[in-house]
């Protein structure tokens, strides 16, 4: 269980409506948190975040000198900068809009107006950033799990690798898409593989399929972390052999919960 609490975090909130910047503070108050700083632009946001590092920002999409995808893109290719916490709120349901900030890798993306309940369950997710929690596994020594992290995007990869490493997991090997993977399982052995689905040259289905058919390994749990929504698609993916499927975002601790799952349990 974490140490840290709710209260305690310091968060920078990015609203060029003045309306909508108290509603949100009020829904931040009411969870007790007092350090919050309100600004309207990209910016402003910038400027304060290189005086001191907030442990959460919440940003609209549409800030009036650029948009929330500009600016989380500033902050994941600054080294200083790129584990801060993001939260997006915005009333954008563009799968094509919301697909970079998905695989940049954020708490949570929450609509206008959303629900008190989803705005403190991603709170609770940004405790389990700051102050993780290590897995204890009965059939796996976790610092000696050994895993392979699939994904064309470096900050989808930079993103999943610091979960994992905040579970205590501390042997990761990565590949840039399902390709350079197959080559890197011929001639190396994992505990788990965790994948991205939508790559180019081999896609995650495929690489599922490789290691399930042509390499014949049938028990090496394969976890495919996507933000695809495609009921079809992911029917496909199931019946290629994953072992589970996780959203992007998520929450460590449903990868927490998962692994358990399929380590454990399969173990």
């Amino acid at each position: 269980m974490s140490s840290m609490n709710m209260s305690e975090l310091a968060i920078l909130l990015i609203e060029p409506s003045s309306t909508q910047r108290k509603i949100i503070l009020s829904h931040l108050q009411e969870e007790g948190i007092g350090k919050i700083d309100g600004v309207a632009t990209g910016e402003e946001a910038l400027t304060l975040i290189s005086q001191y590092q907030p442990d959460l920002v919440i940003s609209s999409m549409y800030l009036p000198d650029m948009t929330a995808t500009d600016l989380l893109g500033k902050i994941r290719s600054t080294e200083s900068l790129k584990d801060i916490n993001f939260m997006l709120v915005s009333s954008e349901t563009s799968l094509k809009a919301l697909e970079p900030i998905r695989q940049a890798g954020v708490v949570a993306i929450l609509p206008k107006p959303f629900v008190h309940e989803d705005l403190r369950r991603a709170l609770r997710t940004t405790v389990d950033y700051i102050d993780p929690e290590e897995i204890e596994l009965e059939n796996y020594d976790v610092e000696e799990l050994s895993v392979l992290l699939v994904d064309d995007s470096s900050t989808a990869r930079n993103h999943i690798k610091r979960v994992l490493t905040n579970l205590g997991i501390q042997k990761i090997e990565t590949a840039n898409n399902g390709i350079e993977a197959a080559q890197i399982l011929t001639g190396s052995e994992f505990d788990l593989i965790v994948t991205d689905l939508n790559m180019p040259e081999m896609d995650g289905q495929q690489l599922t399929e490789f290691v399930r058919n042509e390499m014949g390994n049938s028990y090496v749990p394969i976890l495919m972390v996507t933000s695809e929504h495609d009921e079809a698609r992911l029917g496909n993916v199931q019946q290629a052999g994953v072992s589970a499927i996780v959203d992007k975002p998520f929450e460590p601790q449903s990868i927490r919960e998962i692994l358990f799952r399929v380590l454990d349990e399969q173990g």
